[in-house]
């Protein structure tokens, strides 16, 4: 698959998708590709003025298609609960959950409302109670749900002495623990929907790196311009060179949804290390393959989210 060559999605017609952090970058292209290839989109947003500019830009693209936005602030668990509160009591079935939604490197430690360490408590908590309050929806579907994780977490570590860096804050490290975990938490949904029967299958993606607003300006974190880092990204994108672009950066959690035989499977680039290129399964990382960190993460974030 060529840099700029799309991934053909089957027709989805009749199927329900939600997928998280879809009102910009590599979410809303992932929300768009669903649209295009039939699928009714679930769109939960935090900020309803850029959700709804994300709904327009998608059904210009495809008119016609079904877009559904949602509220969703993955830092308040009250928030998660009273969307999965509506939709099971809308009671429609859902295909697929994309857990692509995410917040980086604040430049202080930062909580969330349940005073999570921002980045674990949205990235990580956020989508683990989020998946477990859409839990029947997804069991009714036979769905499977995909999780981002990041090439931040490839050497990455469960800091179970300081789980919410709260004595020792490393901005670069909570994130890179908080995506292990969403790739953990995959991995141990899988494993349990096997052992009891639930038809859920579960996949990891990672989208390389893209000039996306991850590590753009943030005032909303205290971050005010743009990282060196994006600058550059955004420089090595325009030119073709290394790093994908938000399409690219998408093909993988898409092929992660959408390929049936990938049930546990793992997807990012294919280009040098990871960063850009087309979409294919992937050999996890070795901290993803660590089935007692798994399980054990899995009992604490339910205790953590109940």
């Amino acid at each position: 698959m060529a840099r700029n060559e799309r991934l053909e999605i089957a027709d989805l017609g009749g199927r329900r998708v939600l997928v998280t952090g879809a009102s910009d970058g590599i979410g809303l292209e992932i929300a768009a590709r669903f649209a295009g290839a039939g699928a009714e989109v679930v769109v939960p947003v935090r900020n309803r003025d850029k959700g709804a500019a994300a709904v327009a830009r998608i059904t210009q693209q495809h008119p016609g298609a079904s877009v559904v936005l949602e509220d969703l602030d993955l830092s308040s668990l009250e928030s998660v609960a009273t969307l999965g509160d509506r939709l099971r009591s809308e009671g429609t079935p859902i295909d697929v959950v994309v857990g692509n939604a995410g917040v980086m490197n604040p430049p202080e430690r930062q909580t969330t409302r349940d005073g999570f360490e921002l980045q674990f408590g949205t990235n990580h908590l956020g989508h683990v109670a989020l998946v477990g309050g859409l839990l029947p929806l997804v069991r009714a579907a036979s769905g499977r749900v995909v999780m981002q994780t990041s090439v931040a977490a490839r050497r990455a570590s469960i800091r179970w002495d300081d789980l919410q860096s709260e004595r020792d804050y490393d901005v670069a490290r909570a994130y890179a623990q908080s995506k292990l975990a969403c790739a953990l938490f995959a991995r141990e949904l899988g494993r349990r929907s096997r052992a009891g029967g639930w038809g859920i299958t579960t996949a990891v993606s990672h989208p390389g790196v893209a000039p996306t607003n991850l590590l753009a300006a943030r005032p909303e974190i205290g971050r005010t311009g743009d990282t060196v880092a994006v600058r550059l990204i955004r420089w090595l994108s325009a030119r073709g060179l290394l790093v994908g672009t938000p399409v690219s950066a998408a093909e993988p959690a898409l092929l992660a949804a959408t390929d049936p035989e990938l049930d546990g499977g793992f997807v990012g680039p294919t280009g040098p290390g990871q960063l850009g290129g087309p979409a294919g399964r992937r050999e996890p990382w070795a901290p993803m393959l660590r089935d007692e960190d798994a399980a054990r993460l899995w009992d604490v974030s339910e205790a953590l989210v109940s």
